[in-house]
C-alpha cells in the first residue's frame, strides 16, 4: 500500500439515473427461504417442474399419460466447455409449435418470430434498448402492473407516463386514454400491457388492445406481457396476433404455469424485422446449454402433460381460495379478476358485516404476522394505484391452501380481537416493511 489517496467519487462518476434507482424488490428481501417458509409471494408453481421423473427424481424416458417422447432431457455436462447455440432454432420451433393453435388467424408463427432471453426481462430491457433513447423518449404503462417496467426504464434513463387501469371497472384497460397519450406525445415509443395483470390477475379485453393497436397516427410497439397466460382460459394468449400486427410484441416465459422458474427462460413472439433486432443486440451466448435443454424438455408432449396435470391442481385450489377466503372475519373483496394463479385480496379494519372498510395498516400487520410468526409468506400490495389494504396471495398446494386458511384465520382474529389495544405495538411491527416494500 503506497498511502496514495483516489479522486474516484462514485457520485459524481456514476449515471444519476442509477444512483437514484429503486431496485426491485420481492419478499424474500424481508423473508429469506430457509426451507420452512410456505411461499405464496413469488407466484411460482407450487407443484414443481412441468417435467416428468421416475421414482429415483430423475427425468423419466417413459410414457406419462399415454404419451411417450424419443427425446429426454440431456445436459450434456462433457460439452460444457463449448458455447452454447446462439440461435435456438429448435427451441424457437417448439415454442412456435406450442402457441401456433390458429385461433385467431390462419397464419402460423416462426422461429424468426422469435426472441428467447434470460426470462421475460431480458426482453422488457432489449426491447427499451431497441426503440428508446436514453433521456429523451418514454414508455407508457397501465398501473398497477409488474414493477419491473419502471425499474428497466430507469435504468435506461426514460421517463414513464402512466394511464392507470380503470380501478371502477375492475382494473380494465383504459384504450381511449392510452390513445389520448400516444397522440399528444411521439416521444412515447412503448405501451406495456400486462395480461393476465399482475398483481390484478385479470384478462385485458382483446377488443381493448386491438384498439391501441389501431391508432392512426402513433408510431410505436405495443407490449403484451402474457407470463400468466397459461392459467387463463384457453384460447386467451395474443401470441398469433404478430403474424397480423407488425408493432406488437407479445412476452412468454416457462417461470409460471411451466414451474421453471429457476432455469430463467422468457420468449418474446413478434414481427421478424423487430425479432432480428432484438436477436441482433442480445448477448451471443444469452442462453445457456442446460437452460435450453430444460426448456426443449418441458415442450414435449410427456412433460406438457405433466406441466397441464400441475395447471389443473393450481386451478382447483385457486377456485378453493376463492370460495374460503371470504368466510375468514377480516377478508374483504378480490380486486380484478381470477385468471392466473395468483388472487388479489383486501384485507379490512374489522369483519364486514361490522363495516370493515380496506386497510393498509390491517393488511401490513397481516402481512407482517404470516411471515414472521406462521411462516406463510404473502405480498403486501396496498400502496399500489386502486389496491388499498390488498395482499396479492399465490395458489399454493391443497396442503399450502389448508396452512394459509388456518394461519390467516388467527391472525386476523388476534388483530381484530386486539384492534382498540396494542394498536400502536402492532404498527410499529410493520412500519419498517412499509418503509422498504417498494416494487411488485
Amino acid at each position: 500500500m503506497t498511502g496514495f489517496k483516489s479522486p474516484f467519487d462514485l457520485s459524481k462518476c456514476a449515471r444519476p439515473n442509477i444512483l437514484a434507482l429503486e431496485p426491485y424488490r420481492c419478499a424474500r428481501d424481508d423473508y429469506k427461504d430457509d426451507g420452512t417458509n410456505i411461499l405464496l409471494d413469488a407466484n411460482e408453481n407450487a407443484y414443481g417442474p412441468g417435467l416428468a421423473f421416475n421414482g429415483n427424481g430423475k427425468l423419466s424416458n417413459g410414457p406419462v399419460n399415454g404419451h411417450v417422447d424419443h427425446k429426454a432431457a440431456e445436459v450434456d455436462l462433457l460439452g460444457l466447455n463449448r458455447y452454447p447455440d446462439p440461435h435456438q432454432t429448435e427451441l424457437k420451433q417448439l415454442l412456435c409449435n406450442l402457441r401456433n393453435t390458429n385461433h385467431d388467424t390462419p397464419k402460423k408463427i416462426q422461429p424468426e418470430n422469435l426472441f428467447v432471453g434470460v426470462g421475460s426481462d431480458e426482453a422488457i430491457d432489449a426491447l427499451l434498448r431497441c426503440f428508446c433513447t436514453p433521456g429523451r423518449d418514454k414508455i407508457l404503462t397501465c398501473p398497477p402492473t409488474y414493477g419491473m417496467y419502471a425499474v428497466s426504464a430507469q435504468v435506461n434513463d426514460l421517463e414513464v407516463v402512466k394511464v392507470p387501469l380503470d380501478t371502477k371497472k375492475a382494473f380494465k384497460l383504459r384504450p381511449d386514454a392510452i390513445n389520448v397519450s400516444l397522440s399528444s406525445d411521439p416521444s412515447i415509443k412503448i405501451v406495456y400491457v400486462c395480461s393476465p395483470g399482475n398483481p390484478t390477475a385479470n384478462m385485458i379485453s382483446k377488443f381493448d388492445l386491438q384498439q391501441v393497436l389501431e391508432h392512426p397516427t402513433w408510431n410505436g410497439v405495443v407490449v403484451l406481457d402474457e407470463a400468466y397466460i397459461d392459467f387463463a382460459p384457453d384460447g386467451s394468449s395474443l401470441a398469433e396476433w404478430v403474424t397480423e400486427w407488425p408493432n406488437l410484441v407479445v412476452m412468454q416465459t416457462l417461470s409460471k404455469a411451466f414451474g421453471l422458474a429457476g432455469i430463467r427462460l422468457g420468449a418474446a413472439y413478434t414481427s421478424p424485422p423487430i425479432a432480428r433486432l432484438l436477436n441482433s443486440l442480445k448477448a451471443p451466448y444469452n442462453i445457456s446449454s442446460p437452460t435450453s435443454a430444460l426448456a426443449c424438455a418441458a415442450l414435449q408432449p410427456k412433460n406438457l402433460a405433466v406441466m397441464k396435470s400441475n395447471r389443473e391442481k393450481i386451478l382447483m385450489q385457486r377456485d378453493r381460495m376463492v370460495e374460503e377466503l371470504p368466510k375468514i372475519p377480516g377478508v374483504g373483496r378480490f380486486l380484478g379478476g381470477a385468471d392466473s394463479n395468483f388472487l388479489l385480496v383486501e384485507i379490512l379494519d374489522k369483519p364486514r358485516d361490522e363495516g370493515g372498510r380496506p386497510s393498509n395498516e390491517t393488511a401490513l400487520v397481516v402481512y407482517v404476522r404470516l411471515a414472521e410468526t406462521k411462516g406463510v409468506v404473502v405480498r403486501f400490495r396496498g400502496k399500489e394505484v386502486g389496491c388499498l389494504g390488498c395482499l396479492r396471495i399465490t395458489v399454493g398446494t391443497e396442503e399450502e391452501v389448508n396452512t394459509l386458511l388456518d394461519k390467516m384465520q388467527l391472525v386476523l382474529a388476534d388483530i381484530l380481537d386486539n384492534r382498540d389495544r396494542g394498536r400502536g405495538s402492532q404498527m410499529e411491527d410493520a412500519k419498517e416493511h412499509e418503509a422498504n416494500d417498494v416494487i411488485a
